[in-house]
């Protein structure tokens, strides 16, 4: 059976010539236009950079005219798991077609994703075959953290943020997460925006960039001198 194909919205890196590839993970009911003004805001101060924000696979009937990346009723507790795991092999498919078309390896791959989208990113980001350059998750949740330890094949670092007064993931689902993660030995890093509901403030978004720009910055390689003789 073939898996679904998906697309979105991209922007050429202003310089343009990639040097690396930040993918926006929309949230559920909404669609890939959704978070790619972000990459908008972030393209100046990132001219080596693609984006792309997809379009979620499936059609969401709580909003007719939006996606998602797997369906939810809210009232099966494993939907989730079962959800994230069956949305998984499009989304790599994406991904690695994306770094393929720009001539990228995952090192120069962030992932970020807002709600459903964040958990999308942590699930897929965090068993691809070669670690990604970071991920960061906005108002959103590690599904199944119990099982990470076992099924993480790569350990990219990772920022997760969050509204203090979220009423669609409460707060709480934050610290599951990083509980969850230094369980698996992952690091992680948090912040939590203080009156903020299930959305992306300018702080949050501030932090994004920071953590992409540190994330994709050229790592020095250092040199032993040689004496001679």
């Amino acid at each position: 059976m073939s898996l679904p194909t998906i697309d979105g919205p991209r922007l050429a890196p202003a310089s343009g010539v990639p040097k690396a590839l930040v993918v926006f993970l929309h949230g559920f009911g909404a669609d890939g236009n959704d978070l790619i003004a972000i990459g908008a805001e972030w393209r100046r101060a990132m001219p080596d950079v693609a984006f792309v924000s997809p379009h979620a696979p499936e059609r969401c009937m709580a909003a007719p005219t939006g996606r998602q990346w797997f369906p939810l009723t809210f009232r099966d507790p494993d939907e989730r798991r079962r959800g994230v795991i069956a949305a998984r092999p499009t989304l790599d498919a994406f991904l690695d077609a994306e770094l393929a078309r720009h001539g990228l390896s995952d090192d120069r791959l962030v992932l970020i994703g807002f709600s459903q989208g964040a958990m999308m990113a942590l699930h897929a980001g965090l068993r691809r075959k070669a670690p990604p350059a970071a991920i960061i998750g906005f108002s959103g949740m590690l599904v199944s953290p119990e099982a990470l330890k076992e099924e993480a094949t790569c350990r990219p670092p990772i920022l997760l943020i969050h509204g203090e007064r979220d009423d669609v993931i409460p707060v709480d689902a934050l610290f599951a997460a990083t509980d969850g993660l230094a369980a698996a030995e992952i690091p992680v890093e948090w912040h939590l925006s203080p009156g903020l509901g299930h959305g992306i403030d300018g702080e949050g978004l501030r932090q994004g960039a920071a953590f992409v720009a540190s994330a994709l910055k050229p790592r020095r390689t250092s040199l032993r001198a040689s004496s001679q003789g």
